[in-house]
């Protein structure tokens, strides 16, 4: 079976969802396409359907695909904790944590478990589609790698590299990448295309004649800003930062934590034209005017509490709370509503146990294996639909007698309120994809929701990519490349 594989200048060049684009592209022609990335480093992470772990953006790529996501889409998943250790997920399954040194001896152990991932895909597939992680160019991580040259020289697999001429200075990225990467790595890229151009194409001809005769790649195409992208999920928190708008629509903050996690819940809020939401950045109090602040989930519930208390978020919730506004905690921040947090083993950090906000009646011990799972349910505040998963270490335990927030399908319930509702936390991501529990939340602020499914704005926003990749670049010569991995 055929494979092409996205390659970088840099981190950020788009490579993500031109994967996702091409999916879809390749899906509308008929072909069966797996996306696949060896080694991704997120804390941006999807469950898959078996109860795994990987990135979102692989999640993304599957559905691009009009396939269910698997483990085998992003075999080796790294999710940061501090600035020197991440947990590492291998085929879904949490194995630990580990610091950056630790990990960088242990990387070329860890290729088996790419490749077997690869061919169990490629078994399955007309096209595997691989993204890259970072830059080739990196050649001080070279020797170790096993998520760019590493692996397509290990799987023979042939490269297309992207450069982002937003950035400027893509014919030098472009360039020097040749120049400073093994010959062999080299040897592996069959072309180039060029991404995220804004004006007239045609200034660049010269570009693209200077790119070619330097390095011996053909050029695949030039891809123009692609504004649908905003449509879609996020995969790291450098993408954050958005202006609450013009709007009159209530306000829903959300501070940014330094471990945020699954930042992609905000998604189908931020597109909601009835609301307004505020990723509030570090050093910055939370708006005295929010009608709502959510706290979202976090990779590091301990530490990023303690990253809350030092930008003083603690005294602004407060007092948003005695002003009557709702406040609502998602995983990370449903634990850091309750009274205490305990972590006796140090598994998100080192050992110990603090006090929590008090706004709600639980008690937290991170402790025991990782939750991961598609869940869904109902509020049991006006018996609303809602679907979602679960990713998460921890047991939060709630007083007997204290109200929960939803009820599982199962009979169980999840989450706690307190205030007659007027604070609540739950484990559940992806709450307010589906239209009709967002819709209930929005109406609780006194707003009307777009009615709009997130899944069915992703798909729209996928077409239009695919239609745009389709009229710009070379598919057929990408094809072709695709099939000397047979």
């Amino acid at each position: 079976m055929a494979a092409i594989m996205l390659q970088g200048t840099g981190s950020d060049v788009g490579k993500s969802v031109l994967v996702a684009g091409l999916c879809r592209l390749l899906s509308d022609r008929g072909l069966r396409v797996r996306p696949f990335k060896p080694q991704n480093m997120s804390n941006n992470a999807a469950v898959t359907a078996d109860g795994g772990e990987i990135g979102r953006a692989q999640a993304l790529q599957a559905i691009a695909a009009r396939v269910a996501a698997s483990v085998d889409m992003n075999p080796v998943l790294l999710k940061p904790q501090s600035d020197r250790t991440a947990q590492l997920v291998v085929g879904g399954k949490a194995r630990g944590t580990m610091g950056a040194g630790d990990y960088w001896r242990r990387k070329p152990m860890l290729l088996p478990d790419v490749l077997a991932a690869y061919h169990r895909l490629r078994a399955e597939a007309d096209i595997v589609v691989v993204e890259g992680a970072g830059s080739p160019a990196e050649i001080n991580l070279r020797a170790s790698d096993i998520a760019n040259m590493g692996f397509a020289r290990a799987a023979g697999v042939p490269v297309v590299l992207v450069g982002d001429i937003d950035r400027g200075g893509v014919i030098a990225a472009l360039v020097g990448t040749q120049a400073v990467i093994d010959p062999q790595d080299a040897a592996m890229i069959r072309g180039f295309l060029i991404n995220k151009f804004r004006g007239d194409e045609a200034l660049f001809g010269d570009g693209l004649a200077a790119i070619t005769t330097r390095t011996g790649w053909r050029s695949i195409g030039v891809v123009p800003w692609l504004a649908d992208a905003a449509r879609l999920p996020a995969e790291d928190a450098v993408a954050l930062g958005r202006d609450p708008g013009d709007g009159d629509g209530p306000l829903i903050a959300v501070p940014m934590l330094s471990r945020i996690a699954n930042f992609d819940d905000f998604d189908a809020l931020a597109h909601e034209p009835g609301v307004r939401l505020q990723l509030v950045p570090p050093g910055q109090p939370l708006p005295g005017d929010a009608a709502l602040v959510i706290l979202p989930g976090t990779k590091a519930t301990i530490a990023d509490l303690a990253f809350l208390r030092a930008q003083g978020w603690d005294g602004d919730l407060a007092a948003h709370v005695r002003r009557g506004g709702r406040v609502l905690g998602i995983c990370g921040g449903y634990q850091m509503l309750g009274r205490t947090i305990a972590d006796p083993d140090g598994i998100e950090g080192p050992a110990g146990a603090v006090e929590g906000l008090g706004m709600l009646p639980v008690t937290t011990v991170i402790r025991g294996d990782k939750s991961t799972r598609p869940i869904a349910g109902r509020f049991l505040a006006g018996d609303v639909p809602f679907a979602g998963y679960e990713i998460h270490v921890g047991v939060t335990t709630i007083d007997p007698g204290a109200p929960a927030m939803l009820r599982f399908g199962d009979g169980t319930h999840d989450g706690a309120t307190a205030r007659d509702g007027q604070i609540a936390g739950c484990y559940v991501h992806g709450l307010f994809d589906r239209a009709d529990a967002r819709a209930h939340l929005i109406a609780s602020l006194g707003a009307t929701s777009d009615g709009l499914d997130r899944r069915e704005a992703i798909d729209t926003a996928l077409d239009a990519i695919a239609a745009t990749l389709e009229r710009v670049l070379d598919v057929d010569a990408l094809l072709a490349i695709a099939k000397e991995a047979e």
